[in-house]
């Protein structure tokens, strides 16, 4: 089982996750809702965890494919449900940039393992009901 505990730092809404190795990551809310601005918003910790997760993913496929990606960066937009609550992230589209001596098609089969096999942050969302899209660029 993970665990993950969680402490309030700072003002009403400023809190602290930390999880069972050490690491930290801030959260709070916007100024325009009572937070201090002073962390990552929750909803866009998640945009950030597909980020993350799909990367490890697709790094660790090109590497067994003995492809050398000297860069690689992602972008990420969502959008979230307008007018409801909760409000969950409605669409969202990722854009993987990949730089290097690395083969357009190995590239491209490896994000689409990442997001439609292996990411479980990609699933979650698909299971919520974002409809998820994304590209791929090979040194653009």
């Amino acid at each position: 089982m993970i665990e993950i505990n969680l402490k309030r730092v700072e003002g009403d809404f400023a809190f602290e996750a930390v999880d069972a190795m050490g690491h930290i990551a801030r959260m709070d809310s916007s100024s325009e809702t009572g937070g201090l601005d002073s962390g990552i918003r929750p909803m866009q910790m998640l945009l950030m965890g597909l980020g993350g997760c799909s990367a490890i993913d697709i790094v660790m496929i090109l590497k067994k494919q003995r492809q050398e990606v000297k860069d690689f960066s992602i972008q990420i937009a969502g959008e979230r449900e307008k007018g409801k609550e909760p409000s969950l992230w409605e669409n969202v589209k990722v854009t993987f940039v990949l730089t290097g001596t690395v083969d357009e098609e190995k590239a491209y089969r490896a994000c689409e393992l990442s997001m439609n096999k292996y990411c479980s942050v990609a699933e979650t969302l698909r299971k919520g009901g974002t409809n998820l899209t994304w590209e791929v660029k090979v040194n653009p």
